[in-house]
Formats: C-alpha cells, sequence, structure tokens
C-alpha cells in the first residue's frame, strides 16, 4: 500500500462531498456491472455486503434486490453522504459504519460481498489476504469491480535493484494515479480467488486497465 489507511480515510474525507460529480464513463460502466452481477439470483431475503462503501453506490443500488445490505468503509466522510443518501431516498435496509478489506468487522452470514474501485489501493500480497478474509465469511458470490490490468496491456520494466519486476500499464496515460494506486494483473486477482476456494465465473473487461471479475464458491 502506497499510502497509510490513515491517509486514504484523510484524503477520502476531504473529498466526500464532491465524489460522485464528474466520474468517469469506466467508473459508472463498473457500477452497473457490479450491481448487476451482485444483485443476479437475489430472492429478495439475502444479506450483501459492501466493502469500501464510499458514498454508497454500490449499496444503495443492491438495496432493492436485498434483504439486508451492509456497507463498510475507512472513510466516515464518505459513508456520511451515503447515509444522507439512503434517507434522502427512503432506503431502510442499508447501514453503513467502519469497516476494510482485511478486517471487515462484520460478524454474521453474507450471500454477497460485492466492492468497486478500492481494491487498487492495496499491494498485491495484501489483495490477495483480503480475499482471502472475504473468503473467510463465507459468501456465495465475490464481485470485485475496480482497476485491474488485463494481460494484453502489459510490459515488465527493467529493475536495476535486483528486485522482481513488476508489471505495469503499457500506456503513456495510466487509467490510475500511480502515486497513490497500485492495481494488480487480472491473473494475479484470478489466482487469489481460485486459491481462496473460488472460481470465476464472469469476467468483464471495461477498459484495458478496468474490469469487472465475478467468483462463485466452488
Amino acid at each position: 500500500m502506497k499510502k497509510t489507511l490513515d491517509e486514504h480515510a484523510a484524503r477520502f474525507d476531504d473529498i466526500a462531498a464532491e465524489y460522485d460529480e464528474n466520474k468517469s464513463e469506466e467508473y459508472n460502466e463498473c457500477v452497473r456491472l457490479v450491481v448487476e452481477h451482485a444483485t443476479r439470483g437475489l430472492a429478495g431475503d439475502e444479506t450483501v455486503l459492501d466493502l469500501a462503501t464510499g458514498t454508497g453506490a454500490i449499496a444503495l443500488a443492491v438495496a432493492d434486490a436485498a434483504g439486508r445490505v451492509v456497507g463498510r468503509d475507512i472513510s466516515e466522510g464518505m459513508m456520511e453522504e451515503a447515509r444522507a443518501k439512503a434517507a434522502e431516498r427512503g432506503v431502510s435496509n442499508v447501514e453503513f459504519g467502519e469497516g476494510r478489506f482485511r478486517a471487515p468487522n462484520y460478524d454474521g452470514s453474507v450471500d454477497v460481498v460485492a466492492s468497486n474501485f478500492a481494491m487498487h489501493h492495496l499491494a498485491d500480497d495484501e489483495k490477495r489476504e483480503a480475499i482471502d478474509v472475504i473468503a473467510g465469511l463465507d459468501p456465495d458470490k465475490i464481485v470485485l469491480g475496480d482497476v485491474m490490468l488485463f494481460d494484453g496491456t502489459l510490459r515488465v520494466p527493467e529493475d536495476a535493484s535486483g528486485e522482481e519486476p513488476r508489471a505495469e500499464p503499457n500506456s503513456d496515460e495510466p487509467f490510475f494515479s500511480p502515486d497513490v494506486d497500485d492495481p494488480a494483473t487480472v491473473g494475479v486477482l484470478a489466482d487469489a480467488f481460485t486459491d481462496a476456494g473460488y472460481a470465476l465465473t464472469a469476467v468483464e473487461m471495461v477498459h484495458d486497465q478496468v474490469g469487472v471479475l465475478v467468483a462463485e464458491r466452488v
């Protein structure tokens, strides 16, 4: 992780009021796809856990299809925006509270775990830890929308330090911010889900650096 959790929380607190303004087409498409996959097959009484819920884009959108929605985030400012939107829309089956990928602060059964545009802040080993923690909650389905690098866009840079080189986007204008973001390749994420006992059932490429993965319990 290139920034501490406190630094990330403070950064998102600062931009919470304007966060929903001028979102990219790729972000909005990821929201649409995450909601579509997260709600597919729900009967109406299931629990959905939305990790890194932000201002509630996913949590509020899936509320009509679920019995209960739990949103978790590290930024109180972002969750204040989410709570305000829930109150304005009269959504009563959604709750928001502090939590993070590797410590969701959630104790109970969950049917679907969703997340959008957040896990890319973690380093690859931290993403694997996060996926293991999520798998430990035993959801039937995990839906991850995020900045992720599809293999066809990658190059392996030379590393004079002798450390193992990392794949980077072969683009003069990466979709993400390299100073704060650390996206994984789709392959790294797929391996993490497989090792946690899940199989990828859908891979949606929104952009060569943005996509949605759906993993279901084997």
